[in-house]
């Protein structure tokens, strides 16, 4: 009789509406983002599936020397079969494309990592098979932003040397912003940030959707060990963390036309702590439009006008994840067609004021009792409210 075989630990948890292998108390295994993503697929809300790969994962790969566990990558292309499984999409087929987002996230907070790379799997073929479902024109604007991003972020490749090609073309074509270029403009974009990696690098940008994945997965591994982030875990005195998560996600579209959008809020004000939706929206956008300050978003309000119906869902998840969590939440979110997707939430910063309103309003509405509410203002609001900056 063959010995019992050791049973395999699970690094990768797939998650999906209404489906979920982790929950938001998996912090230290998933990081923050990746446990309240389960949560809030696990509560019913909209969450576009994909998987996390965990902190413990990437604790293994420093210990290894910067390689790769063995066996990660293939658990890793099971978790990808999971997602193109759930979507009805390959990654790499230009006839059913699967677009992927890839983020990093720790248990804690940390700025210092890697930035996201969003619509991950496209090169040449796909793109032509994603402007014949959908227009040339947003497909070449999420091949440019794709190239843009993976470049930056996972190839080391300096932002503004795409930059200067974005301005020059808008220079040159005499408009002001990226949406008024023609999707002849953006598929001429492409060719010259193309160009960009083989000036900058000497090679070829990676065409092959499956290397590119594993290459943002590498990326997010190395961007925990990198100077900006041992530094921030130093100023803050961050200690004990296996490492980052990798999340992986099946991307959903802003910036499809103006029946789409994406945006940032709080549940609640976090400077005065008033009880009212306060973010900024941008129709026909994708997320890192809103904080890269390209254009202008608009008040969230705004977005009652634009997308009532889905304006309506995004009130009531919002009140689902404040009952839910008991606190006051920060929520990325994105409208694909009037189609309100849920992209993150996290216990939302707040000023001293802001903090004290919050926890007193939330005993009133019987949401915590009083001992909770003191917990939720912490040292520091209360310094910010004994000593007002002048």
């Amino acid at each position: 009789m063959a010995p019992a075989q050791c049973a395999r630990v699970q690094r990768v948890f797939h998650f999906g509406k209404g489906k979920s292998e982790g929950n938001k108390a998996m912090k230290d295994l998933l990081g923050g983002k990746g446990a309240n993503l389960a949560e809030m697929a696990s509560i019913g809300l909209s969450v576009p599936p994909g998987f996390t790969v965990s902190t413990e994962a990437c604790e293994q790969y420093q210990a290894a020397g910067k390689a790769l566990p063995p066996g990660l990558w293939e658990e890793t292309l099971e978790g990808l079969k999971w997602v193109e499984e759930y979507m009805g999409a390959r990654l790499g087929d230009p006839a059913r494309p699967l677009l992927l987002s890839v983020r990093s996230g720790a248990a804690v907070s940390m700025p210092g990592m890697m930035d996201t790379v969003l619509n991950l799997g496209l090169n040449d073929e796909v793109a032509a098979g994603l402007a014949a479902k959908s227009g040339d024109r947003f497909a070449y604007d999420s091949y440019r932003r794709f190239l843009d991003m993976f470049g930056n972020v996972v190839m080391d490749i300096p932002h503004a040397l795409f930059e200067e090609k974005l301005e020059a073309m808008k220079a040159a074509k005499g408009v002001d912003n990226d949406t008024d270029l023609t999707a002849n403009d953006l598929r001429e974009l492409v060719g010259q940030y193309k160009n960009v990696y083989v000036e900058a690098k000497g090679e070829q940008f990676p065409s092959d959707p499956k290397r590119q994945l594993q290459l943002a997965v590498l990326a997010v591994f190395d961007s925990w060990d990198s100077p900006r982030a041992n530094k921030y875990r130093s100023i803050n005195q961050i200690t004990g963390l296996r490492g980052t998560a990798v999340n992986v996600q099946c991307m959903v579209f802003g910036n499809m036309g103006n029946t789409s959008g994406t945006g940032v809020l709080f549940t609640r004000n976090p400077s005065t702590g008033e009880k009212k939706l306060y973010g900024e929206f941008l129709v026909n956008a994708q997320g890192e439009d809103v904080v890269a300050g390209i254009r202008t978003p608009e008040d969230l309000d705004a977005m009652r006008d634009h997308m009532p119906e889905a304006y309506t869902e995004l009130v009531e998840n919002c009140e689902i994840l404040e009952s839910h969590y008991k606190e006051m939440m920060d929520i990325e979110f994105t409208v694909q067609e009037n189609r309100l997707w849920m992209l993150q939430c996290r216990s939302g910063k707040r000023t001293g004021t802001g903090a004290v309103k919050i926890a007193v309003d939330m005993v009133n509405e019987a949401l915590v009792d009083r001992n909770t509410a003191i917990k939720m203002v912490e040292p520091g609001h209360l310094d910010q409210l004994l000593h007002p900056q002048v």
